[in-house]
Formats: structure tokens, sequence, C-alpha cells
């Protein structure tokens, strides 16, 4: 019990604070005020859109609390990449010197993207990034809680401005705008951090005459079921049962010899 409430506790912060308040804000606001003097609370048409409008909220709300709550992957102390394995033949390095990535801070090796977040204090599985807004990192555990939580608060704000008027349009355009990126990021199965590492390598390759490709991206189906899972019914849920360990990733190069040892 004492765990449990002390990391309940480190959870809360300012940022999460004003999510929270942003969230019962325009809630109250929406169906409190623009739903009953529009259409009335008691009116059929009233009925309708808070019930509709509250489901949207529930799930807002119950994903966001769900990718707070939950780790987004730890490194397991255990862990040591074994360069031998003929089934991921393919292992990161460091960009300089060229050996397994290490991290001194954890003493740990790290896994195939994975990355040390200096706020959690350690290094996090298929690290995307450090969410301010809910005190925690976006990883492999909790991003496609995370991504649907952005899918459901962009739906719930425009709902919210088309009952309300012009109020919410700077919110609207920038969870617009921030769910854009994860989908970008989503249909070529990226990172946050991926993306800046493959910029950066991309003008590597080109200046060494060579075309650089992110060995992740599976293709857009793939990636997308890779995510958000394989049953599309469960894409807007908050379950992550299929993602594994997080230790390893299927690459493009596994995709190729698979289709060259099927032939």
């Amino acid at each position: 019990m004492a765990s449990s409430s002390s990391r309940s506790s480190s959870k809360v912060s300012a940022h999460v604070i004003v999510v929270s308040l942003a969230i019962v804000y325009v809630y109250l606001s929406t169906v409190f005020v623009f739903v009953n003097q529009w259409l009335g609370l008691g009116s059929s048409p009233g009925i309708m859109n808070t019930v509709a409008f509250s489901g949207v909220a529930v799930m807002c709300v119950w994903n966001y609390v769900v990718a707070m709550f939950t780790d987004p992957g730890r490194v397991p102390p255990s862990f040591i990449p074994d360069i031998e394995d003929s089934d991921h033949p393919i292992h990161e390095i460091k960009r300089k010197g060229g050996d397994l990535r290490y991290c001194k801070k954890c003493s740990l090796h790290k896994p195939p993207r994975s990355h040390h977040c200096r706020i959690c204090k350690r290094c996090v599985l298929r690290m995307d990034h450090h969410c301010v807004w809910m005190n925690n990192c976006v990883g492999h555990a909790n991003y496609k809680v995370f991504f649907v939580f952005v899918v459901y608060a962009l739906i719930a704000c425009l709902y919210s401005l088309i009952i309300s008027g012009l109020l919410l349009i700077p919110l609207s355009m920038a969870l617009s705008v921030f769910l854009g990126w994860h989908i970008y990021l989503t249909v070529q199965n990226k990172t946050t951090i991926e993306y800046y590492e493959g910029v950066r390598a991309m003008l590597l390759a080109e200046q060494g005459g060579n075309v650089y490709s992110h060995p992740y991206d599976l293709g857009v189906y793939e990636n997308l079921i890779t995510v958000l899972g394989p049953n599309i019914l469960c894409w807007v849920c908050p379950v992550s049962s299929y993602i594994g360990s997080g230790l390893r990733f299927r690459t493009a190069y596994d995709r190729a010899r698979g289709l060259t040892l099927t032939r």
C-alpha cells in the first residue's frame, strides 16, 4: 500500500494538474453551458449529445490515466545482446567506435531502440519522448495508449468546438498537429528520437553516396499493427497485450530474409 501511494503521488505535477483541470473545464463547459443552453439537457438532442460527449471524455481520461501510470518499459538487468543469434542478426551500435550500445549511467546494455531518459534517470524501451504533461516517458509499453489518448482528446476538442464555437480552436489545432506528427511516425514505425537520428543518418549516407532507410519500417500496414495491434477493433482501446518484451523488434532485413527463404 505504501509503495502504491508513493507511486501515485509521484505522478502529480504542475503539468498533470493543468491537463486535469483542462479536461474538467472542457467537459463541464461543453455539457452544462453549451449543450444546456443550445439544446437543453432534458431534451432528446441534449441527452444524446451529452451521452456521446461523455463517452468520448471517459475514454480520453481512461487512456490518459493508463498512459500515465503504465511503466513504458525497463531494461532487464540480465539483458545481454546475443551477437550470435541468427534470428536477430541486426544490432544497434554507437555512432562513435562502433561498439554495442551500453548505458554507463544504468550500467546496462541497451536493447534496440532504447534510450536513457535524464528525467526518469533510467533507460526506457523503445523510447519516444518524455511527456511532461503526464509526468511519464512514452515508450514501448504505453505508446499505443498515449497515441489513443491524443486521438480521443482531439475528438473531444473538435466535438466541443462544434458545440461551443471558437473557444477551442487553438487547442484543437495544436492537438491536430501533434496527432498528425504521431500518425506520421506510426506509419513509418519510428519514434521521435529515431526520426531525428534518421535525419542525421540520411545526411551522412548522402555524403558517402549511399541511401539510408529506416531499419524498422515494415510497410504501412505492418507498421500500424506493430504499434496498434493486429485487431483493428481494439485500436481505440487501451490494450497492448501484443507488444512483446520490447528487447527485440522485427526489421526490414528480417522481412526481406523471410521472403528470400520462402522462394
